[in-house]
């Protein structure tokens, strides 16, 4: 009548004593005393027990981790896109077709990867005073660029008979820019990078 109310948490600890005494005393041979379980913890225990940090100590500290741990996670994805990782590849480059595609440029010349250094060639050559050296300049780039514009009508039309050979389907759509573009690309600057050699036969 004149003791304090039980709280619920007191109810609790009162429960958890039990259990372990009672466990205690099925576990106990037959015949001995079942020895006394743990102390029955106190209620600021139990409360200190249950009590978790909403927020980290160090703010700094865990503000710096979360920046490296995202910075190493764009590194992996990087390198991971770079190896041509399935995982890690976007959807305009995945799956076997685009697999395929890249494979069947990657494997072959193309006159397209000379149009760059060629155009860095012509602009050395307009800040001489040699005309002559300009306009042969200029002649080469348009050759170059005729070339290869033709060099890649027939190399995707290569490409598209081989899907429907090889796959059994319909080139996706983009197959021609997907092509164009990686061809027409350095072949050390291509992302996913090159996985055969030229004169590999695919």
């Amino acid at each position: 009548m004149f003791g304090r109310n039980k709280t619920p948490s007191d109810g609790k600890a009162t429960s958890d004593a039990a259990e372990q005494q009672a466990e205690d005393a099925s576990s106990a041979p037959a015949g001995q005393t079942p020895k006394k379980g743990r102390p029955t913890p106190t209620r600021k225990e139990q409360e200190a027990a249950r009590r978790k940090p909403l927020v980290p100590t160090d703010r700094k500290a865990a503000k710096r981790q979360s920046r490296d741990d995202a910075r190493r996670q764009r590194v992996e994805q990087r390198e991971a896109f770079a190896r041509g990782d399935e995982k890690a590849l976007p959807p305009r480059d995945k799956g076997p077709v685009k697999g395929f595609i890249r494979d069947y440029v990657d494997s072959r010349r193309n006159f397209g990867e000379i149009l760059l250094p060629l155009m860095l060639i012509v602009l050395v050559l307009t800040v001489l005073p040699n005309h002559m050296l300009q306009m042969i300049a200029f002649f080469l780039v348009w050759l170059v660029v005729v070339v290869g514009v033709v060099d890649a009508f027939l190399m995707v039309r290569r490409i598209k008979a081989q899907i429907r050979e090889r796959f059994h389907t319909e080139p996706p759509r983009g197959t021609a820019s997907y092509a164009v573009m990686r061809a027409f690309q350095l072949r050390s600057g291509r992302r996913p990078m090159p996985r055969v050699k030229r004169g590999d036969k695919i």
